[in-house]
């Protein structure tokens, strides 16, 4: 029986290789980056962030503005004057440019230009958080497509050893061995195959579809996946125990960041509580056309000092600053609950990927017992020891052993993609 079974999988994959269009995980991924429109958006807000930094910085350049005012009166402003003003002045102008340095403006320059530091940093943080959840989408969707491959296989052998043990019953049938009720319920029972086998096919189009959507890779209904559930061998934990350190996670180092950026806030509302500093520069040309009384240039420097008080000291300046060291307080707390979260979701993830090897190990040895069931009815039945139910219900739990063992092979390698998302072990670049 068993080296029956062998021959049905090996014809049944000389048939698919002979038509079928394989794509590796590897390439999967690689799809999914280059296509992922939420990475475009990633890769556009961190460029946003690169403005800001820029735009932060030129607060450390001087400030310069000019100005121009220009008026014309049908009739004089100022009438002639005998001696002092032959003519009279219908039109007047001045032109002017300032320039001003800020030398201190309670620190706000300098936290400013952190905090925008800090944005680029949380969204370049963001970016890779984005690529890491595609890649990972990208690996579940991809072993479910592997799992629904197994599944058709199994769907074949069990189809072929029906249509075995359909044959072997119309023999006898012919020969007046056995009773047509025999006959038919081994014809129901393929039925019932023949039913699964096309709900299977239809569940593989939608998930090859979503797949294809997904990565971006041209839609082909003979795509097959290039990997397989090597059912002979079982595959192990990445590691003894699990890797609870955090420092490469991302959710980690932005509740890092939030910290930061909150203590910066802080910074950023008590620079309004304090005095600012600044120098500068104007100059003015200032005159009239065709008047007689010609321009006058005016160049002049100035010093500019603001000390806030009551803002500071009984003010909204005050009570703003309170505000924003409770949101210190709040970030710090979300960090520390944070950081236990995320250590207990990597350690589940770890036991998760443990159960399911346990799975792997029951299912390989139901497999095999349901194998040898099998084996051991058929040879009954054809020694008129057992009855085709017993034959059928045999049959019926090979296909279910078969089944869970794919299913539990695949649950494994999408376990595994989560520890590897949550432990920061995804590659961006597979």
């Amino acid at each position: 029986m068993k080296s029956l079974i062998v021959s049905i999988i090996i014809l049944t994959g000389l048939q698919a290789n002979a038509q079928q269009h394989t794509i590796s995980l590897q390439e999967s991924k690689q799809a999914a980056i280059a296509y992922s429109y939420a990475l475009k958006n990633g890769q556009l807000r961190v460029n946003s962030a690169k403005a800001d930094v820029a735009a932060a910085k030129s607060d450390y350049l001087p400030s310069v503005s000019g100005t121009g005012i220009g008026l014309f009166g049908f009739k004089d402003f100022i009438p002639a004057i005998p001696d002092v003003l032959t003519k009279g002045i219908n039109n007047f102008y001045t032109l002017g440019v300032t320039g001003t340095q800020t030398l201190y403006a309670g620190g706000k320059i300098k936290t400013g230009n952190q905090l925008a530091a800090l944005q680029l940093q949380v969204s370049e943080i963001r970016k890779k958080q984005s690529a890491d959840s595609v890649l990972l989408l990208t690996e579940q969707k991809y072993w479910n497509l592997v799992n629904i491959q197994e599944q058709q296989k199994t769907i074949l052998v069990n189809e072929a050893l029906l249509n075995v043990v359909l044959k072997m019953q119309k023999d006898m049938l012919a020969s007046g061995l056995i009773a047509r009720n025999d006959l038919l319920k081994v014809k129901v029972q393929l039925s019932q195959l023949l039913v699964n086998k096309s709900k299977l096919q239809n569940g593989r189009r939608v998930a090859l579809l979503d797949f294809s959507v997904y990565t971006g890779i041209a839609f082909d209904s003979l795509m097959v996946m290039q990997d397989t559930l090597n059912k002979n061998s079982t595959p192990v934990l990445p590691a003894l125990q699990p890797d609870t350190t955090l420092e490469k996670n991302t959710n980690y180092q932005l509740l890092t960041k939030r910290v930061a950026g909150e203590q910066l806030q802080t910074r950023l509302a008590n620079g309004d509580n304090l005095p600012s500093l600044a120098v500068g520069l104007s100059a003015a040309q200032v005159g009239s056309i065709r008047s007689g009384i010609g321009s006058n240039f005016s160049p002049a420097s100035f010093v500019t000092l603001s000390i806030p008080i009551s803002n500071g000291l009984w003010g909204r300046g005050k009570q703003k600053v309170s505000q924003r060291r409770i949101n210190e307080e709040i970030a710090r707390n979300d960090y520390r609950d944070g950081q236990n979260q995320l250590r207990v979701g990597i350690i589940r993830y770890w036991y998760d990927m443990q159960d399911q090897l346990t799975q792997i190990h029951y299912a390989k040895d139901n497999l095999e017992q349901a194998t040898e069931n099998l084996k051991v009815n058929q040879d009954n039945y054809k020694a008129g020891l057992a009855t085709i139910s017993e034959v059928l219900d045999a049959q019926t739990a090979y296909q279910q052993a078969s089944s869970t063992v794919a299913t539990a092979f695949s649950d494994f390698y999408v376990r595994s993609a989560i520890y590897n998302y949550v432990t920061a072990k995804t590659e961006n670049q597979p």
